[in-house]
């Protein structure tokens, strides 16, 4: 790597044109962090660590387009089966998606359904559930976004004319707070009726979706 200082006007500049990785070490007592230009793809990279390229936080293309490989976003979608007859005595289920689209940073557990907040911030979440044989006899039904701090319920009362075969639940766009190692999870309520509303496990239809804003 060449370092060429231009006289008189305090500028420098890295690199001596040629095809090469060219980069900036900051050496701390703990933790390193490097700033680089990767050659080979064109990017500005900044990322952990000595070596360009390793745990990059954050590039930058040619074009502008600035992509982080580590930001926390995920979508999970279907289930491992069928939910079928869940109870209608208030209970809270929890839906576990079992399956991902992908999961940048490993924040989402395909075994209990949760999402795990990695650092304190505000975070975005979707969800969309498929479900078949809404009892119309029901008190009502609640969906929820249940999160170490806040639950944000909506609320169905179903009087329909007779028993829905399908339905779909949309979550509003929720923005919500969540410090570290906080838990995010959809869960489904059935007050009264009949124990018969079934979740479909198609992973095109029950999806649950987040990532980090800020």
């Amino acid at each position: 790597m060449a370092l060429t200082k231009v006289i008189g006007n305090g500028l420098g500049t890295l690199g001596d044109g040629t095809a090469n990785d060219t980069k900036i070490v900051f050496d701390g007592n703990a933790q390193d962090y490097h700033i680089g230009l990767d050659d080979s793809a064109d990017t500005l990279v900044i990322g952990k660590g000595s070596a360009l390229g390793t745990t990059t936080s954050m590039s930058f293309d040619a074009n502008g387009i600035i992509t982080k490989p580590l930001q926390p976003a995920f979508l999970a979608n279907g289930l491992a089966s069928e939910m079928t007859d869940l109870s209608a005595d208030g209970s809270d289920h929890t839906i576990v998606f079992n399956g991902e689209r992908f999961d940048q940073n490993s924040d989402y557990n395909t075994s209990n359904g949760e999402f795990t907040a990695p650092v304190t911030g505000k975070y975005q979440f979707n969800f969309i559930l498929y479900t078949n044989h809404v009892d119309t006899a029901a008190t009502y039904y609640q969906i929820k976004l249940t999160t170490s701090n806040f639950t944000y319920i909506q609320i169905l009362e179903p009087k329909f004319s007779s028993d829905v075969l399908y339905f779909t639940w949309d979550s509003p766009n929720l923005l919500v707070d969540m410090d570290a190692s906080d838990t995010a999870k959809v869960q489904i309520r059935q007050v009264g009726g009949t124990s018969q509303l079934h979740v479909s496990n198609n992973g095109n239809y029950t999806v649950f979706s987040g990532y980090l804003v800020c």
